[in-house]
């Protein structure tokens, strides 16, 4: 409790990190009430019956910061910026130009591959606004919609789309944490008042059992999702001595840390993108009065509301991005030559390729580990609602999912920035 205190003085007494914690506060503050200006021309009735238990729109609206449900100026949210920074990241896998952009060049490189991200994030979110107009439009949302109104509204959600992307990377440049990850985070917040409302007026004595067991299942979920993100394999790291002069140095003992979840919450914000195409491509088919694009729509829906296909096809996604995210991100063979150009080794390992590949297979099994507690965990709330009938459950799951794993990455980047201060 006095180290918590400490550091919470620390934290406020510093001018610089003062500055960054009102800066991160003031951002997200802009980035609500950006929220909660909506587009002209809704018809709220319309809107509230299609949003009415619809998972689907749900989902958008937590990328959204809170803002699709409302149908504000940020209605697209950091979506675009996601589904641009997911494209990037298979571009490394296939172009080996984006690779050694993105893990030899150092900073500059990855300044450059965020700029490209950044210009990708324009055309995708053109896309997702016609496609998201075009879909309000035929549900009488934003009726008698003339091609100059369409045109407008467009202009204002890409602008707003892009406002939000640079405020989140200001986030992240002037304050603390990842500025998109704590956007989607100030939006799952800023609609518990709404959530915990709901579930207080419509209380039901009978299901105190249920509510009892949920409880207890997110508090495990909770501690579970701390444990695992905490959780590291340490590799044992030795120094060889060298001689300059009439001195030695090296000779010293450390290790290397290899957390069993490198990739964070990002398989699950990665699973969820594509998880949210087909919906968004079925709910779009299914208002072109087309028979044939009804069918397909209608097959689409038919797949996507069978929990246990759903289920399994998530619990594969994110399972497959867990490992995907973490081989971009981690280089055995650059993290081998490192520790070879530094004059250190693991212990009982060969410098060089051995080392490369004796870390590869440390990473892969405990990856391994983390990717099926993160899938496994993901699937959960999917496993209660087909139990106990609840819609509202997956939603919450995903939503908890998040905000834990953003205030444990805040949590470390405070202490980083606490520890740089005190030495």
């Amino acid at each position: 409790m006095n180290t918590f205190v400490q550091k919470l003085t620390l934290l406020f007494s510093d001018p610089q990190m003062r500055g960054r914690l009102f800066f991160v506060l003031g951002a997200l503050a802009l980035s609500r009430v950006l929220a909660a200006v909506p587009i002209p021309g809704i018809d709220a009735v319309q809107l509230e019956l299609f949003l009415s238990n619809n998972q689907f729109f749900g989902l958008l609206n937590l990328f959204s910061g809170g803002g699709l449900s409302g149908l504000s100026l940020v209605m697209l949210g950091v979506g675009p910026y996601i589904t641009a920074s997911i494209v990037m990241q298979l571009l490394t896998l296939m172009i080996p130009r984006f690779k050694q952009m993105y893990q030899e060049e150092g900073e500059a490189g990855r300044i450059r591959f965020s700029m490209i991200s950044r210009y990708l994030t324009l055309p995708l979110a053109v896309v997702q606004g016609i496609a998201f107009l075009s879909i309000l439009s035929q549900q009488g949302i934003l009726p008698n919609l003339s091609t100059v109104g369409f045109l407008t509204n467009l202009i204002v959600i890409v602008a707003g789309s892009i406002l939000l992307m640079w405020i989140g990377e200001l986030i992240s440049e002037y304050g603390m944490g990842n500025g998109v990850s704590l956007i989607i985070f100030a939006g799952i917040v800023a609609g518990l008042p709404t959530a915990l409302s709901q579930t207080v007026f419509g209380f039901d004595a009978a299901q105190i059992p249920t509510y009892l067991a949920f409880v207890v299942a997110g508090l495990a979920v909770i501690a579970s999702v701390v444990f695992i993100t905490e959780s590291e394999r340490p590799v044992p790291v030795t120094y060889a001595k060298r001689v300059r002069g009439m001195k030695f140095f090296g000779g010293a003992s450390t290790y290397l840390p290899l957390r069993l979840n490198q990739a964070g919450v990002i398989p699950i914000i990665f699973a969820i993108s594509f998880l949210l195409m087909p919906q968004m491509v079925a709910t779009f088919l299914a208002s072109s009065g087309n028979p044939t694009f009804v069918a397909v729509s209608t097959s689409i829906n038919a797949w996507m509301s069978n929990l246990v296909l759903y289920g399994a096809v998530y619990f594969i996604l994110v399972f497959f991005f867990t490992y995907f995210y973490t081989a971009v991100t981690f280089d055995p063979h650059q993290i081998s030559e490192n520790l070879q150009k530094n004059g250190a080794f693991i212990p009982g390992v060969r410098p060089g390729p051995s080392t490369a590949q004796y870390l590869a297979s440390v990473i892969t099994r405990i990856t391994f580990v983390g990717a099926l507690f993160l899938a496994g965990v993901a699937v959960l709330p999917i496993v209660a609602q087909s139990l106990t009938g609840i819609q509202t459950i997956a939603l919450g799951g995903t939503a908890l999912l998040i905000v834990v794993s953003v205030v444990l990455d805040l949590s470390r980047r405070i202490d980083a920035q606490i520890s740089i201060r005190e030495y």
